[in-house]
């Protein structure tokens, strides 16, 4: 016999109370309760314990995997898919709003051929996709659209149409008739994308799902969403600049450490296949305060100008100030640089920027950092022919970077005359560089090479 009870669930992780509370004490959100109806129906469980036709196998009597992977059309996706879409995988792709979710995914179905594509939004009307399409100026007779929100009306429409990959835009309008909750809510968001999964492994296709993100950034909805899900990928960038970074956090059929960069222009996003060019300046006229950093972002190195600007503090507390990169590592880097190199940056403001709206965490960004804040310190221009790469330590020293040979590689090819590398870096002396490599050990030592 099937009984109803009312539980309250909540909305930020799940988790599940016989009555309202004012603070999850799983996640320690407040107000994230929400009532929802379920219902209760006693399974009788077997006295004896079967194992069926199940049984452990040695490794070498599984099968291998042949993955024969859809290729997605552009070359930037498929770089963070690990090579395209593989069938029957589940792909979660979330970003802020108006970053170009909807964009990139329409752009995809549009730009891929030869395969069917059902694209379904639930936030759309047929009308507005039309007016993306037009604007994107694409167009495609293998993809079909949608305007639904009802899972069981969808899953008839995939029984009927059978396509190839399956594009709903968003998962959290889906909602399912046998569940007694608004859509968005915990349950319908796991109920149903455990149905639309269960279907796809089913059928072998390929399915992508555009989810929201809540306030702190993270994918709205319960963590179960990304634990049922086969890749995760993370669609970042800033409104008010032009490129756009598609980075894998998640990732069954590849690595998490490949990114795609795109440029957001008025007829669609463009593919970055050489990011470098287009983030360094071309100006030829010199000015202080600006370095260029080796870096690298998953596996792909590529230089990004640096800018710093210091100057008198006006007012009584100097200012700092950082965009693009940690503030509290910037305030490390100026404790280095006035104890180890004796330079006074206490009553002086210190303004860091890093070029084209892009994000760097990589730690052999600090030396090119410490060029740009000297440069403008004591108001003398780096040549535009020199790039950096190494990490600062706390006593001064220039600590060793990964992959040396990847970032002295990019800035040869790139056209620069020097780069400044740690010399405890092994290992890049018999390389047929036509760069000039500049090794330092320490920060004093920095200073004295870089502006003799």
């Amino acid at each position: 016999m099937t009984r109803l009870k009312s539980i309250f669930i909540c909305q930020q992780c799940g988790a599940e109370s016989p009555k309202w509370i004012g603070k999850c004490p799983s996640c320690g959100q407040w107000n994230t309760y929400v009532e929802e109806v379920v219902s209760t129906e006693k399974k009788q469980v077997s006295a004896l314990l079967k194992t069926g036709d199940s049984r452990p196998v040695p490794l070498e009597e599984i099968a291998s995997l042949h993955l024969d992977r859809i290729n997605a059309g552009m070359a930037e996706f498929n770089r963070v898919l690990g090579g395209g879409l593989v069938p029957g995988s589940m792909i979660l792709i979330g970003g802020e709003p108006g970053i170009g979710k909807s964009t990139l995914v329409l752009q995809l179905a549009l730009t891929l051929k030869g395969k069917k594509i059902l694209y379904a939004s639930g936030e759309e009307s047929l009308q507005q996709i039309k007016l993306r399409a037009m604007r994107l100026q694409l167009t495609s007779k293998d993809c079909l659209f949608l305007c639904e929100t009802s899972l069981e009306s969808l899953l008839g429409v995939l029984e009927q149409e059978k396509p190839d990959i399956f594009i709903m835009d968003s998962i959290q309008t889906i909602s399912a008739e046998v569940i007694e909750s608004s859509p968005g809510s915990v349950t319908q968001v796991r109920e149903c994308t455990s149905a639309i999964l269960k279907y796809a492994k089913k059928n072998n296709v390929a399915v992508i799902l555009i989810g929201h993100i809540n306030k702190e950034g993270n994918l709205a909805g319960p963590k179960v969403l990304e634990h049922i899900v086969d890749t995760v990928i993370q669609f970042e960038g800033d409104a008010h600049h032009q490129f756009r970074i598609l980075r894998s956090t998640k990732n069954r059929f590849g690595s998490t450490s490949e990114l795609g960069i795109f440029e957001m222009r008025q007829n669609g996003l463009v593919e970055i296949a050489n990011p470098s060019e287009h983030l360094i300046s071309k100006s030829d006229f010199p000015v202080s305060g600006t370095a260029v950093a080796a870096a690298i972002e998953g596996i792909r190195p590529f230089m990004i100008e640096i800018q710093a600007l210091v100057s008198s503090a006006a007012y009584g507390i100097p200012q700092r100030s950082a965009t693009g990169f940690d503030l509290r590592r910037l305030n490390m880097l100026l404790a280095v640089l006035e104890k180890r190199a004796g330079f006074k940056l206490t009553a002086k403001d210190v303004f860091l920027n890093v070029a084209g709206g892009m994000k760097i965490s990589d730690p052999a960004s600090d030396l090119a950092i410490l060029g740009c804040i000297l440069s403008s310190n004591l108001d003398l221009a780096i040549d535009h022919h020199t790039a950096f790469a190494g990490e600062i330590g706390l006593t001064g020293e220039i600590r060793a970077v990964s992959r040396i040979e990847q970032r002295i590689g990019e800035a040869d090819r790139l056209g620069f005359s020097r780069i400044f590398v740690p010399s405890f870096n092994k290992g890049i002396e018999n390389q047929s560089w036509s760069i000039e490599i500049m090794k330092v050990a320490r920060v004093e030592e920095l200073l004295k090479k870089l502006f003799r």
